[in-house]
């Protein structure tokens, strides 16, 4: 199957019917959930994470999606595609001010002696061609070979796992059905190395990990989210999020905050979280605008909207072009970025990732 074909195989989720192939909530069981979920639409493992090397600073990112092919299923050749895997990988040069970025797309349909890509079902394995995770006890490992960089990176557990929502039942909408597992593994330790050309740096850092599957992820109404992942400098995990209508306005929202030491979190309702845009940056490439700066208030858990605010952050670009464009493989303009997190005196208190989806054109899973 070539690219064109995976594209078009691909845009055919859309026309899944969702609703006769809903599956009743279950309870997670890890290690087993740490896996693939082939039953459902889309799936994705996403790592993001600060590294630094001497007295230079990175962001990076790599994230296998997995989609699952309807159209295909009842077929019997071992050529078809069952499965298609993605792959993004991006590194965030800050003193250079430059994004780093590379995608990958392939099938995966069973057959391992004709697969370029594999998920495991029974635990977190994934690869694609020779960009791999993979779980070994607390440790994973993550490896991504681009054109102009890449990196060997080695993921340390230093919490226990983060279940968003309910128990790792994370809403997206108003609808019961608009709802995804998700579950989180925030301030992981990292080293490694990061080569850019010809140069190899070892590195060393924190990072983020998200692992979320669904059937239906978006309410029609909602064009696209924006998303932050944030390891805070006392050890506190700090999750926020809204979907957004066409004309910017939340059309829901959620997240979670986890003290140092904790096992339970702090889980936000559609209320509880308030993103307001600050200051935007217009892409040259794409056209499209993207809040650069937000203010991110959190109200009390589930009090009213007249409830006082717990806690105001600002979220700060490290830099503005932080864009990917992925249309060669899960078809999205997105803006995917190294960010900072200042309290309401503007000291810096967290960094992570900034992820605003749905600016370019209204996002399609």
């Amino acid at each position: 199957m070539n690219r064109r074909q995976c594209l078009t195989a691909a845009s055919s989720l859309l026309l899944w019917p969702w609703a006769a192939h809903a599956q009743a909530r279950q309870a997670l069981q890890f290690p087993r959930d740490l896996g693939s979920h082939p039953d459902f639409a889309i799936e994705w493992w996403y790592i993001t994470g600060r590294l630094l090397a001497a007295q230079r600073e990175f962001g990076f990112q790599i994230t296998f999606f997995r989609s699952r092919v309807p159209v295909t299923q009842g077929m019997r050749s071992t050529f078809a595609a069952k499965q298609l895997i993605f792959a993004h990988a991006a590194v965030t040069d800050v003193a250079a001010k430059r994004l780093l970025h590379d995608q990958r797309i392939a099938r995966a349909s069973g057959n391992t002696l004709i697969d370029l890509a594999q998920a495991s079902e029974s635990d977190t394995d994934l690869s694609l061609g020779n960009w791999s995770l993979k779980r070994d006890g607390k440790r994973y490992q993550a490896q991504a070979n681009a054109a102009d960089f890449s990196f060997q990176l080695s993921l340390t557990e230093n919490q226990p796992l983060l279940l968003q929502g309910d128990q790792g039942w994370s809403r997206k909408g108003p609808e019961a059905k608009q709802a995804s597992y998700y579950y989180s593994l925030p301030q992981m330790q990292v080293s490694g190395q990061l080569s850019l050309g010809e140069e190899t740096l070892p590195v060393q850092g924190q990072a983020w990990l998200d692992h979320e599957w669904s059937q239906t992820l978006m309410h029609p109404d909602a064009v696209g989210w924006d998303w932050i992942g944030m390891n805070l400098l006392d050890g506190s995990a700090l999750t926020a999020f809204r979907l957004r209508t066409k004309d910017g306005a939340a059309h829901w929202a959620g997240g979670s905050l986890r003290a140092p030491g904790s096992a339970q979190a702090v889980i936000f309702g559609p209320e509880d979280v308030i993103f307001t845009p600050q200051r935007s940056w217009k892409s040259p490439a794409s056209g499209a605008s993207y809040p650069v700066q937000w203010s991110v208030q959190i109200r009390r858990a589930g009090t009213s909207q007249s409830a006082p605010v717990l806690a105001r952050y600002t979220v700060n670009a490290v830099i503005d072009n932080q864009e990917l464009d992925s249309r060669q493989s899960t078809g999205a303009i997105y803006w995917e970025g190294l960010s900072e997190l200042l309290d309401s005196r503007g000291a810096v208190v967290g960094r992570g990732y900034l992820e605003m989806t749905g600016y370019a054109s209204p996002l399609a899973l």
